[in-house]
């Protein structure tokens, strides 16, 4: 007599969207650490002070970087070259390798020191440099480990691996694969989807099999063009269209936080 299947019940903590994936790569910055606020206050201050010195010639380019709306548009999710190119040219200014490279350059100390200056704090998930760890990622993320799907952290930063480190959940991720990773292997920035494939290639599942999470425009159109199953987009800014944004630039979900996608959805 042919024994009764019994149904596998180690997907139920997902949400629907996630259990048919088998794999999931997601973003560092924004996505499971909160140190997309370190970033963009290190881009304003060295942004702010370019447009001191080199004033555009049309006084409505002027203003002030801004911390949530240029950061989404421009910056968020590319290399530091990319970012500093784009929104440079957005503010109609002409531009040398020299002096994206030297305003890029800028960033990356103000970004260092602030770190520094922030200290150690202690967090539930182990020790951190002035950021944290979401909770509903680790939730999440802790879901999928004990399901058995494959996980990778992926960024254009090059300090993807001390964040994850510091904030205590670096041993929670199967792969990772960041800024310095990328230069070594020559992967070209978002929306480029190189680094994400490279990320689930090293997880051993195709990307038409795997999902990718987001929160920056440019991730989620990466995501898109590589092909993956499932492209999720986290809405952190809430702002009156990011989540539309996301969804017209590739996304198929947007949520706000990342334990809607625990069985139950994010704790109130």
């Amino acid at each position: 007599m042919q024994r009764p299947r019994i149904p596998d019940r180690s997907r139920d903590a997902l949400a629907p969207a996630l259990r048919d994936v088998r794999a999931v790569v997601f973003d560092t910055d924004g996505v499971i650490t909160d140190s997309a606020r370190v970033h963009a206050a290190a881009w304003k201050e060295a942004f702010d002070a370019f447009l001191r010195a080199h004033p555009p010639e049309d006084p409505a380019l002027r203003r002030p970087f801004d911390e949530r709306d240029d950061y989404l548009r421009h910056v968020d999710g590319k290399s530091r070259l990319d970012g500093a190119e784009a929104f440079l040219a957005a503010r109609g200014i002409e531009t040398s390798a020299e002096t994206v490279r030297a305003v890029a350059a800028d960033k990356e100390r103000l970004f260092t020191q602030r770190l520094r200056e922030q200290g150690v704090d202690a967090y539930p998930y182990g020790p951190r440099v002035g950021v944290d760890a979401y909770p509903g990622t680790v939730r999440l993320v802790q879901a999928l480990r004990a399901a058995g799907v494959p996980r990778a952290a992926a960024s254009a930063s090059r300090h993807a691996g001390e964040l994850l480190s510091r904030a205590g959940v670096l041993d929670l991720f199967d792969a990772l694969v960041d800024g310095g990773e990328a230069a070594r292997l020559g992967l070209p920035g978002k929306p480029e989807p190189d680094l994400f494939l490279e990320a689930v290639r090293r997880l051993g599942v195709p990307a038409d099999r795997a999902a990718v999470v987001e929160d920056a425009l440019a991730g989620v159109e990466a995501g898109r063009r590589g092909g993956f199953a499932l492209v999720v987009g986290v809405d952190r800014a809430a702002g009156a269209d990011t989540g539309a944004r996301l969804l017209l630039h590739g996304a198929d979900i947007v949520v706000h936080d990342l334990g809607e996608l625990c069985a139950g959805g994010a704790p109130k």
